[in-house]
């Protein structure tokens, strides 16, 4: 789109025109329709390439069946891929937030870089806030959130000189319980240490 301006307004001051070369303009009620159609190509690329995608907002996910070393030929085509779409869209990818998590009991150790930056091969990675093990069992993301709860338990009882039970009830309601409670139906717990971990926390 051309011979598009913005002007911000802070109170009842207005800033100078600018012309907009390209983008959305932060906070705009049209800003999260155009990042769909904007990013919508990058998934029929990297389809073509052989790899499952899957995105949620600016995280991008790859994935694929490895049975053989030439699979990761095909996974490294596709990183590749998606470097090439980002730098023609003049997009940088954070290679330091990049890593391979290998699932399942025959587990291929793979090479894969970008930008001749190698990914490091991790057994335990984050994903939308939820640590993934490569045994996808529960337990680290449930060890964490139990250990921050603790933190904030103690926290709360050092900063309110008040016991009474009902504030302290709804200052746990508040700060400790989301902790526990957030995504569980992803980490939901299958171990009788794991039960017994959140539950020692309420």
């Amino acid at each position: 789109m051309y011979g598009r301006t913005h002007q911000t307004r802070i109170g009842q001051s207005l800033s100078d025109v600018h012309d907009m070369l390209s983008g959305i303009v932060q906070g705009s009620g049209i800003g999260p329709l155009m990042f769909v159609i904007y990013i919508n190509e990058l998934i029929e690329i990297l389809r073509r390439h052989g790899v499952h995608v899957k995105l949620f907002a600016d995280d991008v996910k790859l994935y694929l069946n490895v049975t053989s070393i030439s699979c990761m030929y095909v996974m490294q085509n596709a990183i590749d891929a998606l470097h090439e779409w980002a730098e023609s869209w003049q997009l940088s990818v954070s290679v330091e937030k990049c890593s391979v998590l290998s699932i399942g009991k025959q587990i291929i150790v793979p090479s894969l870089s970008i930008t001749n930056n190698i990914l490091p091969v991790n057994t335990l990675c984050r994903d939308l806030g939820i640590l993934i093990q490569s045994d996808l069992k529960p337990s680290a993301h449930i060890h964490e959130i139990v250990t921050k709860a603790q933190k904030r338990i103690n926290c709360i009882l050092r900063s309110f000189i008040s016991r009474d039970v009902n504030m302290l009830l709804r200052a746990y309601l508040v700060y400790v319980r989301p902790l526990l409670e957030n995504n569980t139906i992803v980490w939901s717990p299958s171990l009788i240490q794991d039960f017994e971990a959140v539950e020692r926390v309420q």
